[in-house]
């Protein structure tokens, strides 16, 4: 499994060149032949620069994963309520367009490794920000359920039918069509791995168009 995991991360960081030099010469390409109006050069070069996109976007999320594979576990208090937080309002101002009713929990901690639940929770947050796009009112929660002490990011977003959960943390996975909501299908293959290194588990529970509650279970600090 550890060369593996090598390997991929071999290869897939040594993709990345190439890849941008497509992409960095098909963009300049792209200017050079702007007065061009007749044809179809404009739509296969916008079908090129497309295709690289998406591509650097699945090695990145590649390279992401191999390293949550790798990445040595050391265990801190982690104060999620704030992580929460930071990560929302970068989300907020990067689309201050949003609105967005978001709350944490205060005084959410686990044990865990601080670089991992940040991957956990950008992942995680990221997803609900997404998959809210259309609410008129979305709301986002992060907090801890008092019955079963599990942690969770809660969203009133698109949500999924729950006869597919399964196939919910596998790579390349994905429940939405890539027209309606982007994404390369890697970012909850990396939480579940991250959650499993940590001693953790996590699960789903969704309804179509009802919004998606992801529960987490880590060590509390």
């Amino acid at each position: 499994n550890e060369q593996l995991g090598a390997f991929a991360y071999s290869v897939s960081h040594d993709l990345q060149s190439p890849l941008q030099r497509v992409l960095s010469f098909g963009r300049l390409l792209q200017e050079e032949l702007a007065s061009v109006q007749h044809g179809r050069v404009q739509h296969y070069l916008a079908r090129i620069i497309g295709n690289a996109e998406t591509m650097t976007e699945l090695i990145e999320g590649l390279l992401a994963l191999a390293q949550v594979s790798q990445v040595e576990v050391i265990g801190a208090t982690v104060n999620l309520t704030d992580m929460a937080s930071d990560i929302l309002l970068r989300l907020q101002q990067d689309q201050p367009q949003r609105r967005v009713q978001w709350t944490g929990q205060p005084g959410l901690a686990v044990h865990g490794d601080v670089r991992l639940m940040r991957s956990v929770l950008e992942n995680l947050l990221g997803n609900a920000w997404k998959f809210t796009a259309r609410k008129e009112e979305a709301t986002i929660a992060v907090g801890r359920s008092p019955t079963s002490g599990e942690y969770f990011v809660r969203d009133n977003g698109a949500g999924f039918d729950m006869a597919y959960a399964g196939r919910l943390f596998g790579t390349f996975q994905r429940l939405h069509d890539a027209q309606d909501f982007p994404g390369t299908g890697i970012g909850l293959a990396t939480v579940a791995r991250a959650v499993s290194r940590q001693g953790g588990s996590i699960r789903a529970e969704a309804a179509p168009g009802q919004g998606a509650t992801f529960y987490f279970t880590l060590p509390a600090a």
